[in-house]
């Protein structure tokens, strides 16, 4: 199954939270209560969002986080390339595929296709978007019934 780490989901709310907040400074805490994580868990992730250029941290007594950038320009790729790595469906979809088979494999061309295709979504998505969906925002059908997309009603 592909699937995001609960430290990506964390650090997904985390940024939400901040962009909520706007130019307002956020402490640790505040953030942990906000999202209802564990204080320890978004220390960790506020320290690794501030080297991924994502948070600006200020110190001292009034310190605390808020976005480094506009949340309209911050998208779920660069976010999965900071908490994940770089999205990759298989071995040959990474610019450092490590993959014996690669040479003679007949379905790496495709598999590389849709892991574009993926990244290619999650580029078009922003942390506003994340945090804000749209109504019309397509909905996956997982019930495997129809071809037809979903729409979310807000």
């Amino acid at each position: 199954m592909f699937r995001i780490s609960k430290l990506t989901d964390y650090g997904t709310l985390i940024l939400v939270f901040l962009a909520d907040q706007g130019d307002q400074l956020a402490s640790a805490s505040e953030v942990s209560a906000g999202i209802h994580v564990a204080q320890p868990t978004v220390q960790k992730l506020l320290k690794l969002l501030a080297r991924s250029g994502f948070v600006d941290s200020v110190r001292g007594t009034e310190g605390g986080y808020k976005l480094a950038r506009d949340p309209d320009q911050i998208n779920a790729a660069e976010i999965l390339d900071a908490l994940e790595g770089p999205v990759a469906i298989t071995e040959c979809s990474t610019d450092a595929g490590d993959c014996a088979l690669e040479s003679m494999c007949q379905t790496g061309g495709a598999w590389q296709k849709i892991n574009n295709s993926i990244r290619q979504a999650l580029a078009e998505v922003t942390l506003t978007d994340l945090g804000h969906p749209k109504a019309d925002f397509p909905a996956p059908d997982l019930t495997g019934d129809s071809n037809e997309p979903h729409t979310r009603t807000n």
